[in-house]
């Protein structure tokens, strides 16, 4: 009980954040020590998929399929899915207007959240052979990229066309499995932010529909290839992650104009201060529980965490 329990916490915990712009659900699958066996789990349900239609090799296959389905880690998946859909709903509903009033504040908590968040890659890549020239500069990067693509100016479309809509989702479900990148964020800068929301609040089944189709078609290309990268090339894998996480950063700068443009602390730095501390101690806290409660077997079996 006490795992399906803290599953459910961590998928709420995900869902909480792809409803924020600027924090990645794969940040927080990181933090709470199920990033790696959720990457390998979609791309299990891929290759089932795969299976059933005879794209995989060997041609259409039942037993395959069936085999392949009944291997995933159901008891983990199903309240990790439960929790996260259910922040999703209620986040969309109790979190954009804490957004809208306490700006500050709300992105300071997360900009301590993921910046405490990114020891736990970098400390990864350290335990598999530490700190390579190589796997600093990938890092570096990732990190100038991701600053200035999040320093873009956020764009508006009014009724975007299903096409658009599946294209977008595409694109931005991938931050569901890529630290640092955060899929509101994307849909932000796409235009699409809103009215995702706005679809989610008035359960517009259209453009759900074509969220959706987009969504799978993108996190079924995307992590197939990721799940790959983490078993064969894991350590620089991980210090890109990391200076992704670095990257994202600017986006959750608390003082920032509507373009985005960076801009100094003028107004109520104390409470963002205190915010991102509560952030920092988020992460903290999460940590010592999963050590305490052996829930980061993830990290423990492949020697990731001391």
């Amino acid at each position: 009980m006490l795992a399906v329990i803290a599953n459910l916490v961590r998928g709420a915990l995900i869902g909480v954040a792809e409803v924020i712009p600027g924090v990645s659900g794969g940040t927080i699958a990181l933090i709470v020590g199920i990033y790696r066996t959720v990457i390998d789990a979609i791309a299990d349900a891929v290759l089932a998929l795969r299976q059933l239609v005879g794209l995989a090799e060997g041609g259409p296959s039942g037993r395959a399929f069936g085999r392949t389905l009944r291997g995933l880690p159901w008891g983990l998946l199903i309240p990790v899915g439960i929790g996260m859909a259910t922040a999703v709903v209620l986040g969309a509903k109790f979190i954009e207007p804490l957004l809208e009033e306490y700006p500050i504040q709300m992105r300071a908590l997360f900009f301590g959240l993921v910046l405490a968040g990114i020891w736990i890659p970098a400390h990864m890549v350290q335990r598999l052979g530490g700190w390579k020239l190589g796997y600093v500069l990938a890092a570096l990067v990732a990190a100038v990229a991701l600053f200035f693509i999040t320093g873009l100016p956020p764009a508006t479309i009014d009724n975007p066309s299903p096409f658009v809509v599946a294209l977008a989702a595409a694109v931005a479900i991938c931050a569901l499995v890529l630290p640092g990148v955060s899929g509101s964020f994307l849909l932000l800068s796409f235009g699409l932010y809103e009215t995702t929301l706005e679809a989610v609040n008035e359960r517009d089944l259209v453009y759900l529909g074509a969220f959706a189709i987009g969504a799978v078609i993108g996190l079924g290309s995307f992590v197939t290839l990721l799940k790959w990268l983490l078993a064969h090339r894991a350590a620089i894998t991980l210090a890109v992650l990391t200076g992704l996480m670095v990257g994202s950063l600017r986006a959750l700068w608390p003082w920032e104009s509507e373009n985005r443009d960076l801009l100094a602390p003028t107004e109520a730095v104390g409470a963002a201060l205190l915010m991102a501390g509560a952030g920092v101690l988020v992460v903290v806290v999460l940590l010592v529980i999963e050590r305490r409660l052996g829930m980061s077997e993830e990290q423990e079996d492949q020697g990731l965490i001391a």
